[in-house]
């Protein structure tokens, strides 16, 4: 909670709204918010909703029969503005989120919907992605000649091009002020 809290402002620059969810009960989450904010000076700003009976953990899958019947693991679901889950990411109970990572993939996600292309390995904002290969013999000879004048790629199926737009909520930035040694 509180490295969601103190990254929220990198998640608004994304148009980016965060939710809590937890199977304990609504008092719990008020101990919670008003606990962080008497020992860290921090307000959760986003909603915490109570899922007490685990209905919505469970359809989430969110429930780890392996570890327990009744504890979540830490899941992070980003799901786009027409409610699509577009990606999952599923941490042990014993290992914290990484925020910049999280960010990193709502960038990416926004940079390859906005630019029609895919993300590479490693990709960080700003960088090149991949451009969607072509579906005609006619796009392919046409691609191989724009890698051999542009120099932008090593074949017809993987090309590369810049975005046009850089989709960034500043990440660098974000994992300074993350890793401030106030959130260990």
């Amino acid at each position: 909670m509180i490295a969601f809290s103190k990254a929220n402002t990198y998640f608004e620059r994304l148009n980016t709204c965060l939710i809590g969810l937890s199977v304990d009960s609504n008092p719990s989450h008020l101990a919670w918010v008003y606990d962080i904010y008497c020992k860290t000076g921090i307000v959760v700003p986003f909603p915490i909703i109570a899922d007490r009976n685990g209905a919505i953990a469970r359809k989430y899958g969110m429930i780890s029969n392996d570890v327990s019947t009744t504890e979540t693991v830490r899941n992070v679901f980003i799901i786009d503005d027409k409610g699509i889950v577009r990606l999952i990411l599923v941490y042990p109970l014993n290992i914290g989120r990484c925020i910049p990572e999280i960010l990193r993939c709502i960038e990416a996600l926004q940079t390859s919907d906005e630019a029609c292309g895919s993300t590479p390995a490693n990709w960080v904002p700003c960088e090149p992605i991949i451009v969607s290969p072509p579906t005609t013999f006619a796009g392919l000879q046409k691609r191989n000649d724009e890698i051999a004048k542009n120099r932008n790629g090593m074949s017809w199926y993987l090309s590369f091009k810049n975005p046009e737009k850089c989709i960034s909520a500043d990440t660098e930035q974000s994992c300074r002020k993350l890793d401030d040694g106030k959130n260990k």
